[in-house]
């Protein structure tokens, strides 16, 4: 049996993070519901992506595949995108596992989270009915001496080329069309989504595991 706790004593709703309270052959054992999500091996990315998120996504994929590399991973995404660098970091993360890595959204994946979303292991790549995913180039703002500008212009420029071929590589799209979707932000819904090749199925109930 499984009960689940709220601590009321914090002002915010937005910010509490539920218990999960199960009872064993032991006694009740307490745990934070995203421990508990890890336990049955789901990660879930629900913030904006900068490098202390990107840490803690790594730390759980890295321990996951420890702890059995046979087995899959489900990313659960709801992000607005983030940094590029922290992105990329978890990107690589998930492609230097042994085991896969399916990913989920519901919500919105947008710039980076879409980019992530994309990136899961083919044919486990899934979003909800109402799910929106974003594609954009990166976004850039910089001040301060002419020759600093140039430079961090040629870095996000060079990003923003490694971006699209990993896009093409995952969807399936010429990197041509990834270019020029990409010039403005780019809404789609889950279908939408599927049809260019960010996910492969649009999810109305959960798949049990090992269904087709």
């Amino acid at each position: 049996m499984t009960k689940y706790l709220r601590d009321s004593s914090r002002p915010h709703p937005v910010s509490l993070i539920p218990t999960v309270i199960e009872q064993t052959h032991r006694g009740e054992r307490g745990w934070d519901l995203y421990s508990r999500l890890l336990k049955d091996r789901i990660v879930f990315l629900g913030t904006e992506i900068d490098d202390a998120v990107a840490n803690v996504v790594i730390a759980q994929l890295l321990f996951l595949d420890s702890e059995d590399s046979a087995k899959d991973i489900m990313l659960y995404v709801n992000s607005p995108g983030g940094d590029v660098s922290a992105g990329l970091a978890i990107y690589d993360t998930m492609q230097y596992l042994h085991c896969d890595v399916a990913t989920y959204c519901m919500g919105q994946a947008a710039s980076m989270g879409s980019f992530l979303l994309a990136a899961g292991t083919r044919g486990k790549r899934f979003a909800l009915p109402h799910a929106r995913v974003m594609i954009h180039q990166p976004l850039a703002g910089f001040q301060g001496k002419t020759t600093d500008i140039e430079i961090h212009a040629r870095e996000i420029l060079r990003a923003r080329d490694t971006i699209n071929e990993l896009y093409g590589k995952h969807t399936g799209q010429p990197v041509e069309k990834i270019a020029h979707d990409t010039e403005r932000d780019n809404f789609m819904s889950a279908a939408e989504a599927r049809d260019y090749g960010l996910i492969d199925e649009v999810l109305t109930t959960l798949k049990k595991p090992g269904a087709p």
